[in-house]
């Protein structure tokens, strides 16, 4: 066995590596870089080097490297990823799911596998060609298709003659009932093969330029590696990687209960440790909007972060943060001032154009794309300018926006909270300026100091991140959800409620450090920054992989 393991973890805003022993389990040396959306390989590939030449160590000595990412989460907290158009084969009762289109078609079979009713092939030809063009997966779920898969197959074989795209089937990813729940598992891997597909293609990319050849596993939501393969073809499965790191970090840290936060840049994760050890769903993964039947650890994930978009409601003058995250002012180039575009009401972010070569849709400003002709032109704009200079209406327009942004051919720049913290002294990480010129705007806007304005921002982090850990902790125990309840709470009229943890909080996440000491006073209880904190989703994949090692050398697989 070779000396040493990494574990890199890429994350909405930064990719981590950690270098360990692979007999000690001991961290030697830590990295982090910007995750690069557009070109995942050069972020990775910087982290890497880093790691490389602050440790001194060979390449060679590597005997894996151990992935996690929270690019899965984050694209189905932030409704980003593939357009997923899914069929639900002999099911009467509709219900709605976070995809481009829910199709319910006549078939299916009973609890014995005898068929219910024949398939109505008819419909789903007539539906795939309208769905030809705006999709780029598909998921087909049929009634007890556990029983007997037929109708899927089928299905499956009759979109890929009309639509050579991928498509999901409900049997090959779970076996448990539950029709929402399965049908929503199938779209989920569906919607994020592409992305995982990219991912893994980065990272494989980022080995070659830094000389490394050994083994790589990707971490799964139930802390268990997968395959290369695995990942791609069952991208679901990754869903909730790095909130599984992040748990078995966690756990390393308390030999009794307490929930671990991380808060990242795009999302912040909440998992929950009984005795030193990370709970299991018992039904599977919930994920936003989205509850499956992916084995996870039991936790939960809310689009709040670090670079979550700060946004003034124009006619009630309040602040709204997230879930979409953008680049923060103090991180982003090439801007226009900010006096020249930020605002109230929608003129809160501006749009800009990934360097030439470097996106995914390399050819689409050449086919005559008029927002990227306008964007090359002008530099980066507003969405009013550029429905203004398009001719396109707003809503069109931000389909359109949508779509470039997920080929990569465009970014988003906002104030943050991140921008926030750099006003308030607390991190140092890019241009001070451009933040306090953020600031500045929209404390005027709302009649206050650019200090009290960025209290405010942080502040509304905390509370975010307070109402993310209530929610989860009556559901888990409850088995429901107050959400609309927890978030509106301090407004009531008549009601007053507060809540307290018995049990501590544990921070990991850069911005951990930030926001937590706040939500821990305010829910009557304590938090904890272990060491290396800030890296801690990648010292999780590290020490998940060597596990794994270790597992394999006591039980080999039979051949």
């Amino acid at each position: 066995m070779k000396k040493y393991i990494i574990g890199i973890d890429t994350g909405g805003t930064y990719t981590d590596a950690v270098l360990i022993d692979a007999h000690s389990g001991a961290v030697m040396a830590t990295a982090k870089e910007p995750t690069t959306h557009n070109h995942l390989a050069t972020g990775t590939g910087k982290v890497l080097a880093t790691l490389l030449a602050a440790s001194g160590i060979s390449a060679a000595d590597i005997g894996q490297l151990a992935v996690s990412t929270t690019l899965a989460t984050n694209a189905v907290v932030e409704k980003k990823g593939a357009r997923v158009g899914l069929f639900v084969i002999g099911y009467v009762k509709h219900f709605p799911l976070p995809v481009l289109a829910v199709v319910f078609i006549k078939g299916g079979h009973t609890l014995q596998g005898v068929e219910e009713e024949p398939l109505d092939l008819e419909n789903l030809v007539d539906t795939v060609r309208g769905l030809t063009g705006e999709v780029d997966a598909y998921a087909v779920c049929g009634a007890m298709s556990m029983a007997n898969p037929t109708h899927e197959l089928v299905a499956e074989k009759a979109i890929a003659m009309l639509d050579p795209k991928p498509v999901f089937c409900s049997h090959r990813i779970s076996q448990q009932a539950g029709m929402r729940e399965r049908a929503a598992t199938a779209a989920l891997h569906a919607k994020l093969m592409p992305l995982m597909e990219d991912y893994i293609a980065g990272v494989q990319s980022a080995m070659v330029m830094q000389g490394l050849s050994c083994s790589v596993v990707i971490l799964g939501g139930n802390g268990q590696t997968v395959t290369v393969d695995q990942a791609v073809q069952r991208a679901g499965m990754t869903v909730a990687s790095g909130p599984a790191c992040t748990a078995h970090f966690g756990a390393l840290q308390t030999s009794g209960d307490a929930l671990v936060i991380d808060v990242g840049g795009t999302t912040t994760d909440i998992a929950i440790i009984e005795n030193g050890r990370p709970v299991m769903a018992a039904d599977g993964c919930q994920i936003g909007e989205w509850q499956t039947h992916v084995e996870a650890i039991d936790m939960f994930t809310g689009g709040i972060g670090g670079d979550s978009l700060v946004l003034l409601d124009e006619r009630e003058g309040v602040l709204r943060l997230g879930p979409g995250r953008v680049v923060p002012l103090c991180m982003a180039q090439g801007l226009p001032p900010a006096s020249t575009w930020l605002g109230a009401g929608g003129h809160g972010r501006c749009i800009g154009r990934v360097a030439d070569g470097e996106g995914h849709g390399a050819g689409a400003e050449e086919s005559g794309d008029p927002v990227l002709q306008f964007l090359n032109q002008q530099g980066p704009s507003t969405p009013a300018a550029i429905a203004a200079a398009t001719g396109m209406s707003l809503v069109p327009l931000e389909k359109h926006l949508d779509g470039l942004a997920r080929m990569q051919l465009i970014f988003e720049a906002g104030f943050t909270p991140t921008d926030a913290l750099h006003v308030l002294g607390r991190i140092a990480l890019g241009r001070p300026e451009a933040a306090q010129e953020g600031a500045a705007i929209l404390a005027a806007i709302q009649g206050v100091d650019s200090e009290q304005f960025c209290h405010a921002v942080c502040l509304g982090v905390e509370k975010q991140i307070e109402d993310l850990i209530i929610d989860y902790i009556i559901h888990r125990y409850w088995g429901t959800s107050l959400t609309s309840f927890i978030t509106s709470r301090d407004r009531h009229p008549v009601l007053g409620v507060a809540f307290s943890l018995k049990i501590p909080l544990i921070g990991i996440g850069a911005a951990a450090p930030c926001f937590l000491p706040g939500v821990a006073a305010r829910l009557g209880t304590t938090v904890s920054f272990p060491v290396n904190g800030e890296v801690g989703n990648a010292i999780g994949a590290a020490l998940l992989g060597r596990a794994a090692n270790v597992l394999a050398r006591i039980r080999p697989e039979a051949p």
